[in-house]
């Protein structure tokens, strides 16, 4: 339970969070809650919370994120997915999932940084992924952060049955890095065919789309580092940064 633990990761997205907090304009989030049949952008004002899980401490859903929306970067983000060739519809009432204010409780915990999201849309495919980043990059030099928040590995049906057997979670792990730090697109992109124990990893891929989004936000001039978070059982809380800079 991140939103509650921060373990290792918590305190390294904060570090994050500060080092740039003063040229950040606003934060896109695409996070692995939000799938609609089109792609959407949030274009809501004060976006709310929004709860959508079951069964966890009523200690998570007294949770409220401070979130400001920003209308003005919503339409900017529309405008480039558009001259991508993509078809966008604009949401003016969706609130922010769980994976876009957990994360947000770490990077930008004042709430003082507009924030709004993207959706995935429900026949994405990896290289659709890619694009999606790829357009949203544009946004960066305005100051806009761009977020990719799933999961680097997602076998819930094994977590709450306590399987602690994570030796196929690190294999995957470890396969996955080395693709990101060689830029190696074309692996990304057929990752359930080539990379270890990726159907046991990932049983459906939605987890995994953002850091494809997120990958494809990133250029080759960028400073690739990686957020160590460790393993919750096969659940791996590894995080990557690509930055135009040291900083």
């Amino acid at each position: 339970m991140f939103a509650l633990e921060p373990g290792r990761l918590g305190p390294q997205l904060l570090a994050l969070g500060e080092s740039v907090a003063g040229s950040l304009a606003a934060i896109v989030i695409v996070s692995a809650h939000w799938q609609t049949p089109e792609l959407r952008v949030m274009s809501t004002p004060q976006p709310q919370t929004i709860h959508d899980f079951g069964g966890f401490p009523q200690q998570l859903y007294q949770i409220r994120y401070p979130a400001i929306g920003t209308p003005q970067f919503s339409q900017s983000t529309r405008q480039l997915l558009e001259a991508s060739g993509l078809t966008v519809l604009m949401d003016d009432r969706r609130g922010l999932d769980h994976g876009a204010w957990v994360p947000l409780r770490y990077l930008a915990p004042s709430g003082s940084v507009p924030v709004f999201q993207v959706s995935l849309t429900d026949d994405l495919s990896c290289a659709g992924a890619i694009e999606i980043g790829r357009a949203l990059s544009k946004l960066r030099t305005q100051g806009v952060m761009v977020v990719g928040s799933g999961s680097l590995t997602h076998n819930l049906h094994e977590y709450f049955r306590g399987l602690t057997d994570n030796a196929y979670a690190i294999q995957f792990v470890d396969w996955v890095r080395t693709q990101l730090e060689g830029r190696a697109q074309s692996h990304l992109v057929h990752y359930r065919e080539q990379a270890p124990h990726a159907l046991r990893a990932h049983p459906t891929e939605e987890h995994f789309f953002p850091l494809l989004v997120a990958f494809g936000a990133s250029l080759a001039a960028d400073r690739f580092s990686v957020l160590q978070g460790g393993m919750d059982r096969a659940l791996s809380m590894d995080s990557y940064v690509w930055s135009a800079s040291a900083a």
